[in-house]
């Protein structure tokens, strides 16, 4: 496995974003600041790269006033934790303090800053998120972390029970970074670990499950991972229920990447049950509880497959919503209807018209506000609908 990144060969390195932010902080400390985490190990993985973080031997107060001396806007994002976000060219930069763990609790720890990589890399989680990269590309790996990158293994730093122990979180990451990054058969030594400490997953905030979920349910093809959290009991422990493997699988087949989508494929009751307990937002907790309604599913099913029946679901009851139905409904059948790619598309893409008729439209012709006027507009209204939403508003009024 090479030592070394080629900048030429990646963007994000050579972006002038970077290399203002990067410049800043090496004029003021020579030396002392280099990337680290997600952008070296996509980097050497073959990766997109998202979000650049940065490790420096500064303090916080040193590196802010190195970039504003620069022009740099800077923000105090995480200041107990030695974390400032630098704005160059309009994209964020994470900038954190070389660190060491003072304490942990197994939720949050308190830190002290020091100007050792090894200490920094040895707090970290998984050899592969603790490598760094200078400007030039020379990686420093002080853990391990470049020959697990080829056979992309996700191995905890150290001894597995003491990385977990120091925020439980770690054990929903092993999982995650596994779906993502992870080939092959997970580490032994890791996984045993994760299963013995499940308990400790009771620690964590419903938002902190949910944030570590959302991204666990949006990788490519999370089954695996998931079928490896259920067998070590850490589903169980986090959702308190079984889980529909099998049809999440499904639904990734047939294209259904959202990772709200495939919690509800995944939960026995359509995710409605997690609303609480995950901490939902309300966005989210109204698409689940859309999802979870049998009466609309059922009228999907006997609607099936006509675009035009299609199209009046929609009109009443939004796009996404009726997608989402088609979906799952696709994914509980051995083999999906024929023709069901072409319905998603249709419901996704079909832009329902406005109703053209209103009650002023009514109070011109003589009629009074009131029952007998709502009464009338929805009988107009779905005399459209059956129209296939074709009848123009003249045409509507003339059947007054």
């Amino acid at each position: 496995m090479t030592a070394r990144l080629n900048p030429a060969d990646h963007d994000w390195m050579t972006a002038p974003a970077t290399r203002r932010v990067m410049n800043a902080l090496e004029t003021a400390a020579p030396g002392g600041s280099r990337f680290v985490g997600g952008c070296v190990r996509n980097a050497l993985l073959g990766e997109p790269v998202a979000d650049i973080d940065i490790a420096t031997v500064l303090e916080p107060d040193a590196a802010a006033a190195a970039l504003e001396a620069a022009g740099i806007a800077v923000h105090p994002t995480g200041l107990a934790h030695g974390t400032i976000t630098a704005v160059a060219n309009h994209q964020p930069f994470e900038v954190t303090t070389l660190r060491r763990d003072v304490s942990t609790d197994g939720r949050r720890a308190t830190v002290a800053f020091t100007t050792d990589w090894a200490e920094d890399a040895a707090r970290r989680d998984f050899t592969i998120n603790a490598l760094y990269a200078n400007e030039e590309g020379e990686i420093l790996d002080l853990v391990g972390g470049l020959k697990d990158i080829p056979d992309r293994r996700i191995v905890f730093i150290g001894k597995p029970e003491d990385r977990i122990a120091e925020d439980y979180l770690r054990i929903l990451r092993f999982f995650r970074f596994f779906a993502w990054y992870g080939k092959g058969e997970p580490d032994a030594a890791g996984l045993a670990a994760c299963a013995a400490m499940t308990d400790g997953l009771s620690q964590l905030s419903a938002e902190r499950i949910w944030m570590e979920t959302k991204k666990l349910l949006a990788a490519p093809d999370p089954a695996r991972a998931i079928e490896l959290m259920a067998e070590a009991g850490v589903a169980q422990a986090l959702y308190g229920t079984e889980l529909k493997i099998t049809r999440l699988s499904r639904l990734i087949e047939l294209g259904g990447d959202e990772p709200l989508l495939r919690l509800a494929a995944l939960l026995p009751d359509r995710g409605v049950g997690q609303i609480r307990k995950l901490k939902l937002s309300n966005e989210e907790a109204g698409r689940l509880r859309k999802l979870a309604d049998g009466g609309l599913s059922r009228e999907i099913e006997a609607k099936w497959p006509t675009r035009a029946e299609l199209e009046k679901l929609v009109y009443r009851h939004g796009n996404q919503a009726i997608a989402d139905q088609l979906f799952l409904l696709f994914a509980e059948t051995r083999e999906p209807p024929e023709g069901w790619g072409g319905a998603i598309g249709h419901v996704l893409s079909f832009a329902a018209p406005e109703f053209p008729v209103t009650g002023a439209d009514l109070k011109k012709r003589g009629l009074s506000a009131g029952p007998e006027m709502g009464q009338l507009l929805r009988r107009l209204e779905e005399e459209w609908i059956e129209s296939r939403f074709r009848l123009d508003k003249h045409t509507l009024l003339g059947r007054l």
